[in-house]
């Protein structure tokens, strides 16, 4: 089965062969709207018009490969060696995969040991000389505490072959690999490489996006606790804003490409004016402009708050090269607006007093909440049911509320962004009253 030229059947190592510690649990379970079978699939599409309009038989529509835990598996549990890596950017909930992972591994299918790769890829490439960490359900008590990972973080790729000769080295059966879009490309070259040799190890993706970017999952997890945290640098705009004459608090928040935490973090504190972000563009000057607007609603209201993702607005700003891991360092629109809004107020003589809050890496640095807390767990156990029963090159993820597996090259595909058509961006429209472009 395929969907826009993709393979949607995850790859397996083999049959499954094994009975699974979880078989018996499974026996008397049975589809349902809180259940879904191993052997059912979800659908693609959650709406009829747009299931119909394919016009093709249910059994032919795109669907994924539920997830959870299977009656038969792949790998023999007490005979497993596993490897953990977590890469790119911190995330809240990075620990709570970690933890959630190494207590499944251990208290549901006795694997025995399990290392923990350190500093991201780094740490399966023999030249950088990080010894991995060995792994236990006592290594990991309490760490769900602190924010960040116990296993260290970098950005950039290392060699596929490298890695694989590590993983072949170190007889490592299964590796788990937390991290976003750039983090799965390089799963998926493992994955790859793997195949290439002939052996059988298997790659299991979590995705991990602060910005939520990654397609075909309903949240990454850390989104919620980022969102709510971003809440309280509104909050604290608003009340500078307020509190002077011609105020205006501008907050800047992390959003390369997609502007979700700008979104989700406006319409829960419902106190920002304006919101910017990547997938809307607009002119700050000539009539109609948002510099325009500004002064306007400033002068009406006598404060406005503004919200901007860190991608917005970047035809307005010069790049400045690439990071490690390939991606185009953005300008900082954060500064830009500070100094033109100044600018602009200074230039028709009315008075500014003008708030700058960036909370960006304070925002991603926290332990996760409750919600990301169970997602975090809920996410960890669906990865080891999938790498047990043998299912390699996939992603876990949730999508209309059921786990599912994704296979790699999906996950990559395409990013995840508001669409400035759909009712996300309708809603912050409404709770702002900002209008729909800056022309």
């Amino acid at each position: 089965m395929q969907y826009d030229g993709i393979e949607l059947d995850v790859q397996t190592l083999g049959d499954c062969t094994l009975d699974s510690p979880l078989s018996g649990m499974l026996e008397t379970w049975r589809a349902n709207e809180h259940y879904v079978g191993e052997d059912d699939r979800v659908l693609l599409d959650d709406v009829v018009g747009t299931a119909a309009a394919r016009g093709v038989p249910i059994e032919a529509m795109p669907s994924f490969e539920a997830g959870g835990p299977r009656r038969r598996v792949f790998f023999d549990g007490p005979a497993t060696s596993v490897g953990i890596v977590t890469c790119g950017g911190l995330c809240p909930g990075l620990n709570d995969v970690i933890r959630g992972l190494v207590q499944e591994l251990t208290q549901h299918y006795g694997v025995r040991r399990i290392l923990g790769f350190r500093n991201g890829y780094q740490g399966l490439a023999p030249s950088y000389g990080h010894l991995p960490l060995e792994l236990t359900p006592q290594s990991v008590t309490g760490i769900i505490e602190h924010g960040g990972t116990i296993l260290g973080t970098s950005r950039g790729s290392q060699r596929a072959d490298e890695v694989v000769d590590t993983l072949q080295r170190l007889a490592i059966d299964i590796l788990f690999v937390v991290g976003g879009d750039g983090t799965l490309r390089g799963a998926q070259r493992i994955a790859e490489e793997i195949s290439a040799r002939g052996a059988r190890i298997a790659v299991v993706g979590i995705p991990k996006t602060i910005d939520n970017d990654i397609p075909y999952i309903d949240h990454s997890f850390g989104f919620r606790t980022a969102y709510s945290q971003a809440t309280e640098t509104i909050r604290a705009a608003y009340v500078e804003a307020r509190s002077a004459p011609g105020g205006v608090g501008l907050v800047k928040l992390m959003g390369r490409h997609s502007g979700f935490i700008a979104c989700y973090a406006a319409l829960a504190k419902n106190d920002a004016d304006y919101v910017l972000i990547p997938e809307v563009p607009f002119a700050l000057e000539g009539d109609g402009g948002f510099l325009d607007h500004l002064l306007r609603r400033v002068a009406d209201r006598g404060h406005a708050v503004v919200v901007v993702a860190e991608g917005a607005g970047q035809d307005h700003v010069p790049g400045a090269g690439y990071d490690a891991s390939g991606n185009a360092r953005l300008g900082d629109v954060g500064a830009l607006l500070k100094r033109r809004i100044a600018e602009h107020f200074r230039y028709f003589n009315a008075e500014l007093n003008l708030r700058y809050f960036d909370p960006s890496y304070s925002i991603r640095s926290v332990p996760a909440g409750p919600y990301d807390a169970v997602y975090c767990v809920r996410l960890a156990h669906a990865a080891v049911h999938a790498a047990m029963a043998g299912r390699t090159c996939v992603v876990v993820g949730r999508w209309h509320g059921r786990m599912v597996h994704l296979p790699i090259p999906l996950a990559v595909s395409k990013r995840n962004q508001v669409d400035p058509h759909g009712d996300l961006w309708m809603a912050v429209l409404e709770s702002t009253g900002q209008p729909r472009s800056f022309p």
